[in-house]
């Protein structure tokens, strides 16, 4: 088995936009893959075509992207299975995000299990998928509410001392929740849903931003309704020349610099699109219209 590397920043389109730093050591570019869309309807079972999934992870990392995040959830296994396939032996800098804490008994259904038994399960589970010896960077995918705080975290502080996981995250949490998470090991980032149509986290953010967090917003291209030809978002990919999604991962990109998008997709055409958004320059006054419009 093989270790992903720090050594730096993708080259290529990705490599635009910027770069950021986890945990002090993980040097990453800030537009990454987000490897959930790479598994079957309902996030379960095979993707309705694999070799399309394979080309699809393989030419991230061609366009320059070397951060890719992923779950055991995600098919459950599938995700990990199919990036192993793709990319291991892994190339030198590409760091690979996964989460532990839910069960999937079936297409849409997502049973938080913070047990430490479970987390510790899932971690040795997605080492063995991913062909690693550590996960660069593990996330708990959701705090589970019937388990203490300090037990969950406490599982992923023994796995770190084990050296099975370098950094730990968290996904979908208050400032609160962080706050009593630091308390017990450091965090190096957070995954909140959040998008120009959907900034419920903007708190959870603007602490992120303080302490140095990387903040990786899911469904980061949740435009829906501000995407039409009349509304702002649509307006302002007119004029860009660009599309509406390429506009919202730009505005992301353009918000703060922790924020790490990671689109997903299960098509290299779309891929290539969400890509090129890296290169796209929002100015001041549009990224004022695009948020008030929001």
């Amino acid at each position: 088995m093989q270790n992903t590397s720090a050594a730096g920043q993708g080259k290529g389109p990705a490599g635009v936009g910027g770069e950021f730093v986890i945990g002090n050591d993980l040097r990453i570019g800030r537009l990454g893959f987000g490897a959930m869309r790479i598994t079957g309807k309902g996030i379960w079972g095979e993707p309705a075509d694999r070799a399309e999934a394979i080309r699809v992870v393989r030419r991230a990392v061609e366009l320059g992207i070397n951060f890719i995040d992923t779950a055991d959830s995600y098919g459950p296994n599938v995700s990990e299975e199919i990036i192993a396939e793709a990319l291991h032996p892994y190339p030198a800098g590409l760091v690979i995000a996964t989460k532990g804490g839910f069960e999937r008994p079936g297409p849409n259904q997502w049973v938080e299990n913070g047990g430490p038994a479970h987390l510790k399960a899932a971690c040795e589970g997605s080492l063995r998928r991913l062909r690693l010896d550590r996960i660069d960077l593990y996330q708990l995918h959701r705090i589970d509410p019937k388990v203490p705080a300090e037990d969950q975290l406490g599982a992923l502080k023994h796995l770190q001392a084990q050296g099975k996981i370098r950094h730990i995250g968290l996904s979908e949490v208050s400032v609160r929740q962080i706050q009593h998470a630091q308390g017990i090991v450091p965090i190096v980032s957070v995954q909140n849903r959040y998008s120009l149509a959907d900034r419920g986290s903007e708190d959870v953010l603007e602490y992120c931003e303080k302490q140095r967090i990387g903040f990786i917003p899911w469904f980061p291209l949740a435009a829906g309704q501000l995407s039409g030809g009349d509304s702002a978002v649509g307006s302002v990919a007119a004029q860009l020349n660009a599309t509406p999604s390429q506009v919202a991962l730009a505005w992301l990109l353009a918000r703060s610099p922790v924020i790490l998008p990671i689109p997903g997709t299960s098509s290299v055409q779309h891929l290539e699109e969400n890509v090129a958004a890296a290169d796209l320059k929002i100015g001041k006054d549009t990224m004022r219209e695009l948020a008030g419009a929001a």
